[in-house]
C-alpha cells in the first residue's frame, strides 16, 4: 500500500505517520480498506488514519520475515476432552511479533498452543478459522456462517459430536449479540458452547486472550453445561472467570477485562483458573436430558433499533414505516416511557389536538411492524400496565420486553420474524406472544417493580 509521499509500506512496516495535525508512530496492521492504514500503537490500541490527510509517510523498519515455530507432533490424547477453538476475529485473534514486527492472521492449532500452552494440559484441541472479521462488521449472515461451522461437529442424526465442547474466539463489541443469536439458533445443544473474547490484545502484557481461553476449556472439561453461554474475566486480576448466559449479558466497560456482567440474572458459574474449580452459582443452568438438536437460523433484516430521547419528533417512527420494517425494538425510560407528544402544551394535546409521536407510532404498527418495547434502565423490568401512558402504548400495539436487554429483544425479534409465519395480523399476534415467552433464559420471571422474588 502507498502513502500520500508514494512511499509504499506494507503489513507489518514500522512506520511515522504524519497528517495535518498529528503524527502516528506504529505497525501497519493487515488493511481492510484502500482509502485507510491502521497502527498498531506502542500502547497497543489501534488507530485507523484516513489516506486522505497524511502529509508524510516515513519508514522506520520494515517487516523482517521470521521462521515459524511449530510444536512437535501433536498427538491426541484419549483421556482428555477434544475442544474445537473456533476463530473468527477480533482482538483475541489479533497478533503482532515485536521482534520481527510481522502481523498475522494465521491462528492454527500450533499458534494457539504457542500462546496458551495450558490448554494442551486440559485438552485436546482442533482449531477453526471461519472468518477473520472485526465484530461491529457482522451482519445476520454471519450469524448463519457461525452456526454451520458448529453443526460440523455434531451428528444431527444421533445428536451426539464428534468434539466435547467448542469454544469461539469473538471480537468483545458484538460479542453479546452473537451469543444472544447462537442461543436462540439452537436448542438442545448436546454440548457447551462458549463464546470468548479479549479487551486486550494477545501481544499485550495485560492480555485476558490467555486466561479467557483457559477458562472456557477447563468449564468444558469438567461441566455438564450444554448449550450456548459466555467466558469472560470476572474481575481485573486473572483469579477466576465468570460463564455468563448468552441471553442475559451486556458489555459494561470499553476495556476493561471484567467488562461483561449478567444482568437481571445470576452467572451460571464461576471457574478457579489455578484450581480448575468450577463454582455453580446458578442452579437453573441448562442440562441436555432428551430432545433432538433443533436449528433454525433465519432473521429477518429489516428489524432496528430506537432509543427514545427528549424532544422526539414523529419522523422518527415515520421513517421506520416509510422503509417498511417488519420490527423494531423501542429502548424507553424507566418502565418503558416514551414521548407522546410535541408542542408547547405538554400538559395535554397539542395545538392540533393530537398525540402525534404516539400516532405516528401506531400508523407503524398498524403497516405490520412489531414494536416491542425494553428499557434504557440496565436493571429492572418493562411494566406497560403501571402508568396512564404505558397503557397507551400497550393499547396502540407495543409489545413488552420484559426484563430482556435491548440487544437481547433486538435479536429475539429479528430471529422470530425470520422463522415465523409473518403474513398474516394472525401471525404477527402469535410473534408478538413469543417476544414476551421465556424461550433460552432471556426473560427472568423472578424480577419484581422493585427486585427479585
Amino acid at each position: 500500500m502507498a502513502g500520500k509521499s508514494s512511499i509504499k509500506f506494507n503489513a507489518g512496516d514500522k512506520v511515522k505517520i504524519s497528517t495535518n495535525d498529528k503524527s502516528y508512530e506504529g505497525i501497519v496492521m493487515p488493511q481492510e480498506s484502500n482509502s485507510s492504514v491502521f497502527l498498531k500503537l506502542k500502547t497497543g490500541y489501534n488507530v485507523g488514519i484516513n489516506l486522505t490527510n497524511v502529509t508524510e509517510v516515513k519508514i522506520l523498519e520494515k517487516a523482517r520475515p521470521k521462521p515459524e515455530k511449530k510444536l512437535e507432533s501433536i498427538k491426541k490424547d484419549k483421556n482428555k476432552k477434544t475442544i474445537a477453538v473456533l476463530h473468527t476475529g477480533g482482538t483475541i485473534a489479533s497478533k503482532i511479533d515485536y521482534e520481527s514486527g510481522g502481523v498475522t492472521a494465521k491462528f492454527d492449532v500450533e499458534d494457539l498452543l504457542n500462546l496458551v500452552p495450558e490448554l494442551k494440559e486440559i485438552a485436546n484441541i482442533e482449531t477453526n478459522q471461519v472468518a477473520n472479521i472485526m465484530s461491529e462488521n457482522i451482519r445476520f449472515s454471519f450469524y448463519k456462517t457461525l452456526a454451520d461451522a458448529v453443526k460440523k461437529y455434531i451428528d444431527l442424526g444421533n445428536n451426539k459430536s464428534s468434539v466435547d465442547g467448542i469454544i469461539i474466539g469473538h471480537g468483545t463489541d458484538t460479542l453479546q449479540f452473537t451469543a444472544a443469536a447462537l442461543s436462540f439458533m439452537f436448542n438442545n445443544l448436546p454440548i457447551p458452547v462458549l463464546l470468548v473474547g479479549s479487551q486486550r490484545s494477545t501481544d499485550r502484557g495485560s492480555t485476558d486472550a490467555r486466561i479467557n481461553l483457559i477458562g472456557a476449556a477447563k468449564f468444558i472439561d469438567k461441566t455438564d453445561f450444554k448449550g450456548v453461554a459466555i467466558c469472560m474475566h470476572e474481575s481485573t486480576n486473572d483469579e477466576y472467570c465468570a460463564i455468563l448466559s448468552g441471553t442475559k449479558t451486556k458489555k459494561f466497560h470499553t476495556s476493561r477485562r471484567d467488562a461483561f456482567k449478567t444482568v437481571n440474572d445470576t452467572p451460571i458459574a464461576r471457574v478457579h483458573i489455578k484450581s480448575g474449580k468450577i463454582e455453580y452459582l446458578n442452579e437453573n443452568y441448562s442440562k441436555l436430558t432428551s430432545g433432538k438438536l433443533e436449528s433454525k437460523d433465519k432473521f429477518e433484516e429489516k428489524v432496528g433499533i430506537c432509543q427514545v430521547y427528549p424532544n422526539m419528533l414523529p419522523e422518527v417512527f415515520e421513517f421506520y414505516r416509510e422503509k417498511k420494517y417488519k420490527g423494531l425494538v423501542i429502548e424507553g425510560t424507566g418502565l418503558g416511557h416514551m414521548p407522546m407528544l410535541t408542542g408547547k402544551n405538554l400538559t395535554g394535546k397539542n395545538k392540533a389536538g393530537r398525540e402525534d409521536i404516539l400516532d405516528a407510532l401506531k400508523k407503524l404498527i398498524d403497516s405490520g411492524c412489531v414494536c416491542v418495547m425494553t428499557s434504557q434502565a440496565v436493571f429492572g423490568k418493562v411494566m406497560m400496565d403501571v402508568y396512564t401512558n404505558l397503557r397507551k402504548l400497550k393499547d396502540a400495539g407495543v409489545v413488552s420486553g420484559e426484563d430482556m436487554l435491548t440487544e437481547t429483544a433486538f435479536i429475539k425479534l429479528a430471529w422470530l420474524l425470520g422463522n415465523c409465519p409473518n403474513k398474516t395480523e394472525k401471525d404477527r399476534e402469535e410473534i408478538k406472544r413469543l417476544v414476551t415467552e421465556n424461550l433460552r433464559g432471556e426473560i427472568n420471571n423472578r424480577i419484581l417493580v422493585d427486585g427479585y422474588l
